[in-house]
């Protein structure tokens, strides 16, 4: 497991296990409070109080320290959703982009031909920095189980339609 999953995964069972991971990471880095409050721009007032006096960082500051952990670990940081599907549907995909409370949501593609590539893709994307991962209904089960960000699953209602109507015309003829 990378460091900044176990710092995480340590923060979620209690203060105590998130301080003891919250050093080993460091130590592992080979950083110290002072070189992890500059790099993930939280005060060093703030890092120490939460190793040494046993209080718990906020959401935003534990944020900050998660980034800056996955940056060392050479885990890009992105702002972007995976949409993992075949190249098929990708060619007929026009927004590179969302809108989401007047900020802009990049799309990057993941394209995908089995099962097998999908779950793959889901992986890469994640340690790319994917905030979430959009994928067919197929694979979305077994994704949600492996990763750690939300999966919203394509649900091809106009597609299946149309598919079918197509099949019945072929079957009649």
């Amino acid at each position: 497991m990378d460091k900044s999953r176990s710092l995480l995964s340590s923060a979620i069972e209690s203060d105590a296990g998130f301080r003891e991971t919250l050093h080993e990471v460091l130590d592992n880095l080979g950083w110290t409070a002072k070189e992890l409050s500059k790099k993930a721009g939280v005060s060093p007032s703030t890092i120490y109080k939460i190793m040494n006096e046993e209080r718990s960082p906020s959401l935003e500051v534990l944020r900050k320290m998660l980034r800056a952990v996955r940056e060392a670990e050479g885990l890009r940081s992105g702002d972007f959703i995976a949409l993992i599907v075949t190249r098929r549907v990708l060619d007929e995909v026009v927004e590179r982009s969302v809108q989401i409370d007047n900020e802009s949501v990049r799309v990057r593609e993941y394209p995908a031909s089995t099962v097998e590539d999908a779950i793959v893709s889901a992986i890469r994307a994640e340690r790319d920095g994917a905030v979430a991962v959009v994928c067919a209904p197929i694979v979305s089960p077994t994704i949600e189980r492996i990763l750690d960000i939300p999966i919203a699953t394509i649900v091809p209602r106009d597609s299946v339609t149309e598919a079918i109507k197509l099949a019945a015309k072929k079957s009649k003829a």
